[in-house]
């Protein structure tokens, strides 16, 4: 019974991501990521993990992008590198001090991501969904921005 449930969750899972407006799963606490609160977006896109040091430096930098562009047409969005899931990522989230969406699903495929094997990673996907820079190590908050705004040629 447990397998059957397993597969039928993992149909609907799939059918979920694949499908119909392309929502982007849960975050960290268990919320629906909509499409209509990513869709249209740029998104700086973070991927972390709790055993990369310079994860940890960077994440306080993240919040503090995540606050100035709040009504900027972008966000901060995290990704675990190591895809754990449910209570462990919320627990991760937490001892991490992050505050901006963790999304439990990796959305590489979804936006055609170089597989990066180095940590941290972050990348810049434009208001169409076009990967627009890939930024290695450890990011500021002050040198995200400018790049972002550079893009956006602002």
């Amino acid at each position: 019974m447990a397998r059957q449930l397993a597969a039928a969750l993992a149909i609907i899972t799939t059918l979920l991501l694949g499908g119909c407006g392309n929502d982007y799963g849960v975050d960290q606490y268990g919320h629906k990521v909509a499409a209509e609160r990513i869709d249209k977006q740029w998104l700086v896109l973070n991927y972390w993990a709790e055993w990369c040091g310079p994860c940890r430096t960077e994440i306080p930098e993240l919040n503090a992008l995540n606050e100035q562009l709040k009504g900027q047409s972008a966000t901060v969005l995290g990704v675990n590198f190591d895809n754990v899931q449910g209570e462990e990522l919320k627990s991760a989230s937490e001892k991490l001090g992050i505050k901006f969406t963790v999304l439990a699903q990796n959305p590489a495929e979804l936006f055609e991501l170089p597989r990066s094997e180095a940590l941290p990673v972050t990348y810049i996907i434009d208001d169409k969904g076009k990967v627009r820079e890939q930024m290695m190590g450890e990011q500021t908050a002050a040198g995200v921005l400018a790049k972002l705004q550079a893009l956006r040629g602002h």
